[in-house]
């Protein structure tokens, strides 16, 4: 979810759902230990619970990472072993790294040391011809030896030479059985599925097997999805309104706004709302047109609502 799940988008995504786990965007360490620390690792403190997930190969440069993170005060430090774009696996990490479970656990080890909050590792099920569980089992075992206590799998390889990321991410099938299988030899383990979940009835059946789900694009692109999701699996909370979550987003937009904060850097991850809803089209064509004007104010989420002939 690079570029994508941003302290705005985060912040918004907490007002539709106050259960779930936020995750930031994979950061390099690099990025953290030598960068612009508010920029890249600044969040509202309503966004809690949130991991930062960090992407890396040096254990001291990991351990370095994950120590700033957690003193800004992030819940999680997630390892991301998952994406396989080749600008990741130029620096040697992401996916790529499945090759190489001894040094995954050697950064688990030296981040575990330098901060005191988790440290967890997204991962794929396999990587090129290494599809098969007990590659998969390997890995785990090798990290889960380090100390590592909590998994998250996507349920599909990577291949990481032939295909972009986007085809990684539909090409390679989906085997949520493998991630199930995983759960049951690793019972003392935490599980988490990813990838696939775009139903609610997808969620119901994962949670039978697994001790929780990730959802990331589906929930982008509907994030009201999330508000269904914590209605029926988190906490029971009555389905909020969906224009009332644009009037709750207007003093956070306002105060950004002040702070030097485009209005589109925002609203980009509003488009979305209205999914499949009457008006749906004429919301995100308001924004779209609106948004990213100079001077652009809360006014234009004001009038994108009242763009819409039926407000969901």
């Amino acid at each position: 979810m690079m570029d994508w799940t941003d302290r705005h988008c985060r912040y918004f995504m907490r007002l539709i759902s106050p259960g779930a786990r936020l995750y930031t965007e994979m950061l390099t360490a690099a990025a953290v230990e030598h960068g612009d620390r508010d920029k890249l690792l600044g969040f509202d403190s309503s966004e809690h619970p949130v991991a930062a997930q960090l992407g890396g190969s040096d254990p001291d440069q990991m351990a370095a990472a994950a120590a700033i993170c957690a003193a800004v005060g992030y819940d999680e430090i997630n390892i991301n072993i998952g994406c396989p774009s080749d600008r990741v696996q130029s620096g040697q990490f992401g996916a790529c790294l499945m090759a190489n479970p001894g040094l995954v656990a050697t950064c688990f080890s030296a981040m575990q040391a330098a901060s005191d909050v988790p440290v967890t590792v997204k991962t794929r099920i396999g990587i090129d011809d290494d599809d098969n569980y007990e590659y998969l089992v390997r890995f785990v075992d090798a990290v889960a030896n380090a100390g590592c206590r909590i998994f998250v799998v996507h349920a599909r390889i990577a291949i990481l030479s032939g295909l972009s990321p986007k085809e990684n991410r539909t090409v390679p099938p989906l085997d949520h059985e493998r991630v199930y299988r995983l759960k049951r030899d690793f019972p003392e383990l935490t599980i988490v599925l990813n990838g696939g979940i775009a139903e609610l009835s997808d969620v119901e059946v994962a949670m039978q097997h697994v001790d929780g789900v990730m959802i990331g694009r589906r929930a982008y692109h509907d994030p009201y999805f999330l508000a269904e999701i914590e209605h029926r699996f988190i906490s029971g909370r009555a389905l909020p309104d969906r224009s009332a979550l644009v009037q709750e987003m207007m003093p956070y937009v306002e105060a950004q706004l002040v702070r030097g904060e485009r209005l589109n850097r925002i609203t980009r991850h509003m488009l979305g709302l209205f999914a499949n809803q009457p008006g749906a089209r004429a919301w995100r064509r308001y924004l779209s047109e609106n948004a990213h004007l100079p001077g652009a104010g809360p006014e234009i989420l004001q009038r994108a609502l009242d763009a819409i002939p039926e407000a969901a």
